[in-house]
């Protein structure tokens, strides 16, 4: 009986409407989270997919011995692919030449991830047996052979590599790379025991066997083994990954604070609007249990209507993406799985956490409200309805993120918003005493109608400041990541290394530069040493540590070490100054936390056998995805000047042809041009040839393959800027429905007291523009904090204050706000007074 009856009303309220509002928040709240979620998955998952060809593989186990077969076998049960390499360091020969080379001896199936670029173009294919790939410089130096010795055996040079996939990024590392098949590494008779090689085991799969092989292996692996993928530190799109992956999942965060508090205002006003019918109901007879069974029924097929129709309008919102996006990224397609189950449990969760309280206060309401109105039954604490709301909130957050710093982020800046709304609410009510219900101008009626609905319009900031405080906060971090990542990569970043330069080949050098019109950077002395004590206290390895021995873990390799007189340019001065004493060094700030290095503490290396002790004058935050020469600690000259060193520089290259350049010399084929019009390849070949002794690393494929990979992660940050401006937009709109019928009344009482239709528009624009304008006062302040917690705590970005905001979101949100209200109230102000007093009788 209860049931029929209540689905009859249910059927009833449908057609007319009342039910329009809540149902449009669950479906928004259920979109936003489903919707931002499959795209920000489907982009997370591309973004991965692509800079996992920065190594080769989607993980990689880098070991200096053989790993237990078990591994292996344990990857095939889950699927996965994989190869085996070895990297190792010999002499090659050829007539009375020689040169120090890195071998990369590989497996069929080579690389699992990316091609390697040859000269003549992309391949997946490896060369065949007695044959090896070269690196260019190797050519250089060598005088361009048929064929080379290695160890016991000869090999054909048959193809130039321009850049092997997984090459990385490592200045350092200045042996020329060959390329030749696993099996023609025992004919060498290079490997023996005792000898030095990396075993590099690479792994390729769908993303739960890559997780279960992970959790089931990664706990084996012993101190001299590294587990290694795209955000482990090695790869140089790294940083860029990491911070994209953040910034999609605070954005959908953000999606779910917003539907939440759609959810929350939508059910306080169908609760509202239900007071009275409660009221007669009670009146009528009817007991607690059944009217707790009609409203929970309603609220039950409110919610999964609303669950419904958002799934279906996620889906077809990632449909919608995917045809926008490029062919690359739309390739990747993560299982609908999650963000289905995802946007079901924020529908449930939040249409049962945000109208809990609500609910509760309409059962409460007493019969005697049919002759008392003002009557609203049990007043339960605003407390109980916050916890409720920030439980909400922070429970699917964290089920979302799994990310306790993103999650008490945005629960802070809510509950910085609830707290300036309750002291505005307060200071409305006090002020707006004195104003009184004067009417001769709309600036006093306006004011006269936000002193009287106080209260709504304090829940209404809620949703105008909050879709304000999203839509800064999501623009703010965008635009700032956009800008770092173009800081790190600008047009002619450095493509070409130089490094081993002898000290008396510095100024041939220069001159080779200036001849050929070639910009270089500082050159950077590089001295190799190892710190060994702290403030005279002797530093252990790792190892050591393992094993039981007591003492500070210090770094267990020797550090390239440099001297400097300025701050390099992509250093950033954290505490202290820099060298100015000859006694003085500068440490980056990630050793400096790892070894608990202090301003002042006293640090103890041992270089060419001697010890060197200095004082730490400053900490420094170092832009490691920069692609410039970094170092952890620098110098002064006359602190490293005892001892021998090398140096090294980086330069740009033109990697393309002007028009006028192909027109005009027609010799060049087509190839770039350095600045005096030489050939790039002949300029590089120049280099080698003149300098033999310094060795030149090419990394313009890798500069490319970043910036395109930045450009993926770019597409990504605007396709969810503009997800969140209409998630925004629909909570404007259905915010701006809330008070229509209490709107309706007041314009009704207005008409029949013979206020003119100018007066009311007037009034009613001027209210809604003031709601807007408030409204962007409290998003800034809110963005500006929330964006300090996200900078410093999340995202490792400068902070600074967004000026141009004060001025800006007020005068944005006045006009938003005050549009959208008089379009959503332009039937209501045209009618006449008889009509009005019809429609809500």
């Amino acid at each position: 009986m209860e049931l029929s009856l209540a689905w009859r009303l249910f059927k009833r309220e449908l057609q007319q409407g009342q039910l329009l509002l809540i149902i449009l928040a669950i479906m928004l709240a259920v979109l936003s989270v489903s919707g931002l979620a499959r795209v920000s998955e489907r982009l997370q998952v591309a973004i991965t997919g692509q800079a996992s060809q920065f190594i080769a593989a989607d993980r990689i186990i880098d070991s200096p011995v053989k790993i237990d077969a078990a591994i292996l076998t344990k990857a095939e049960d889950l699927g996965l692919k994989h190869v085996t390499n070895m990297q190792f360091n010999s002499m090659v020969y050829s007539g009375d030449k020689f040169q120090l080379v890195t071998v990369r001896a590989v497996e069929t199936g080579y690389p699992l991830k990316g091609d390697i670029e040859l000269t003549s173009g992309k391949t997946k294919a490896l060369p065949q047996a007695g044959e090896i790939w070269f690196e260019t410089r190797l050519g250089g130096l060598l005088g361009y052979p048929k064929s080379i010795e290695l160890g016991n055996s000869e090999f054909v040079l048959s193809n130039e590599i321009s850049r092997l996939p997984d090459a990385g990024f490592n200045p350092f590392a200045s042996s020329p790379v060959v390329l030749m098949r696993m099996e023609d590494v025992a004919k060498t008779g290079v490997i023996q025991p005792g000898s030095r090689v990396t075993y590099l085991y690479q792994f390729a799969g769908d993303e739960a066997s890559l997780t279960a092989f992970e959790q089931s292996v990664k706990p084996l692996l012993n101190s001299t083994q590294r587990w290694v993928d795209v955000q482990s530190g090695d790869s140089p799109i790294a940083g860029a990954v990491k911070r994209a992956e953040r910034f999609l999942l605070l954005a959908s965060l953000m999606g779910i604070a917003l539907a939440c508090a759609a959810i929350g205002i939508a059910a306080q006003r169908y609760c509202q609007r239900h007071y009275d019918v409660v009221a007669m109901l009670k009146t009528f007879g009817a007991s607690a249990k059944q009217i707790r069974l009609l409203f929970g029924t309603h609220l039950l097929l409110v919610t999964l209507m609303g669950i419904v129709l958002g799934l279906i309008g996620g889906v077809l919102l990632d449909f919608g993406i995917s045809y926008l996006l490029p062919p690359e990224i739309a390739a990747y397609s993560p299982p609908l799985t999650r963000p289905l189950l995802l946007g079901v449990s924020t529908g449930l969760i939040s249409a049962f956490m945000f109208s809990a309280y609500p609910l509760m206060r309409l059962l409460a309401i007493p019969p005697l409200r049919v002759l008392q109105r003002q009557l609203e039954g049990l007043q339960l604490g605003m407390w109980l309805h916050l916890l409720l709301s920030l439980g909400a909130m922070a429970l699917l957050g964290y089920l979302y993120s799994q990310s306790w710093a993103l999650t008490l982020t945005v629960v802070a800046a809510v509950l910085l918003l609830g707290v300036l709304l309750s002291v505005l609410g307060f200071v409305m009510i006090r002020l707006g005493h004195s104003v009184g219900m004067k009417t001769t101008n709309p600036l006093q009626l306006a004011l006269a109608g936000l002193r009287r609905r106080a209260r709504q319009n304090a829940v209404q900031l809620v949703g105008f400041s909050a879709a304000l405080v999203l839509l800064l906060t999501i623009l703010a971090l965008r635009q700032d990541l956009l800008n770092e990542w173009q800081k790190q990569l600008p047009e002619n970043a450095p493509n070409y290394f130089l490094v081993n330069i002898a000290p008396e080949d510095a100024k041939p050098l220069n001159d080779f530069m200036t001849t050929k019109g070639i910009v270089a950077t500082d050159i950077y002395p590089v001295i190799r040493g190892r710190l060994t004590q702290i403030n005279g206290e002797a530093l252990i390895s790792n190892e050591q540590s393992e094993a039981g021995e007591k003492g500070r873990v210090g770094i267990s390799r020797e550090l390239n070490l440099t001297w400097r007189n300025t701050l390099p340019a992509n250093n950033e001065l954290l505490e202290g100054h820099f060298n100015q004493a000859a006694d003085e060094v500068s440490v980056e700030s990630g050793v400096a936390d790892r070894l608990g290095i202090a301003i002042g503490d006293k640090l103890t290396y041992v270089i060419d056998n001697q010890e060197l002790t200095v004082k730490v004058a400053s900490i420094r935050a170092v832009h490691w995805e920069t692609l410039q020469p970094n170092f952890f600690m620098i110098f002064t000259q006359e602190a490293l000047a005892p001892f021998a060193y090398t140096s090294m520089a980086s330069f740009y290259l033109n990697d393309q042809t002007t028009n006028s350049q192909a027109t005009n010399d027609q010799s060049t084929n087509g190839q770039a041009l350095s600045a005096d019009g030489t050939p790039k390849d002949a300029v590089i070949l120049a280099l080698i040839q003149q300098f033999p002794t310094i060795s030149i690393i090419d990394v313009g494929a890798m500069v490319g393959q970043l910036r395109q990979i930045i450009e993926q992660v770019s597409l990504s940050l605007t396709l969810v800027l503009a997800l969140v401006l209409l998630a925004s937009a629909l909570v404007l709109i259905a915010q701006t429905e809330a008070g229509m019928a209490t709107r309706q009344r007041e314009l009704a009482v207005l008409r029949t007291f013979g206020a003119s239709g100018w007066l009311l528009r007037s009034a009613t624009g001027l209210e809604f523009a003031l709601l807007g304008g408030i409204a962007g006062v409290l998003a800034v302040i809110v963005a500006e904090f929330a964006l300090y917690l996200l900078k410093t705590q999340v995202f490792e970005l400068n902070v600074y204050m967004h000026w141009p905001w004060w001025g800006i979101a007020p005068v944005s949100g006045a006009l938003i706000v005050a549009l959208l209200g008089v379009w959503r109230c332009r039937q209501l102000l045209s009618q006449s007074c008889s009509e009005l007093l019809k429609a809500g009788s």
